[in-house]
């Protein structure tokens, strides 16, 4: 366990109440419950985070309040998808600025095999696209681009540094990139009733094994 404070035990059992609530709406497509609790998944994981942490990272905050703001803008997937791949995009930046530290001594063969197996999966998913893409095509290669290279340093982080400590991080951002590949096949693809559901299980995962990864490496430090 991270923490036995009675307050971060609220925040969790709260985060983990809103997401089984929101993953229930998006089953039974209840729009009106998606929309009460789609937006309180974040902010109760960002509660959790400041129960615990003690160091209170600044960017990590800030990355996590534009995943809250693109959960609210994709809401509106006809109208406002573009905004939440905006603020999506500013969140892997984020992650790819914070967990890239340290990892500057990595040598070339091994920032070479992290690459590889985002890189191939990012080019057979865009090939999968690319038809139905129309006017979505450069934000789609930028943001699949973007959470690639935050795949890569997940990977390099496993590959250098303690792997029982960063395997949260490269679990995290492997479901992260499933979830938004979901989405992406979901909308410019082939729709299917299963994807909804799937996209939230493996995204909430993904945020939660993130802030995991963050607390264990704040505390190491």
């Amino acid at each position: 366990m991270i923490s036995t404070r009675p307050t971060s035990r609220i925040f969790l059992a709260i985060f983990i109440l809103v997401s089984v609530a929101d993953i229930l709406a998006v089953l039974f497509k209840n729009l009106y419950w998606q929309t009460l609790f789609k937006p309180l998944i974040i902010p109760s994981l960002i509660a959790f985070y400041l129960s615990v942490s003690e160091i209170k990272n600044k960017f990590f905050l800030l990355a996590l309040f534009f995943s809250f703001l693109g959960d609210v803008l994709l809401l509106d997937k006809s109208n406002l998808f573009l905004y939440g791949i905006a603020a999506f995009l500013l969140t892997q930046l984020i992650y790819i600025f914070i967990f890239s530290k340290g990892l500057n001594k990595s040598v070339r063969g091994i920032r070479l095999k992290a690459s590889v197996p985002f890189m191939i999966f990012y080019m057979v998913l865009i090939w999968i696209l690319y038809p139905g893409l129309g006017s979505f095509l450069v934000p789609v290669l930028v943001y699949g681009f973007a959470i690639s290279v935050f795949g890569v340093v997940s990977l390099l982080n496993y590959l250098i540094r303690d792997k029982e400590l960063a395997r949260y991080l490269l679990a995290g951002a492997i479901l992260f990139i499933i979830s938004d590949s979901m989405i992406a096949l979901n909308k410019f693809h082939l729709e299917r009733s299963f994807y909804a559901p799937l996209i939230m299980i493996t995204y909430i995962s993904a945020q939660y094994l993130i802030v995991r990864f963050m607390l264990k490496l704040e505390k190491a430090s």
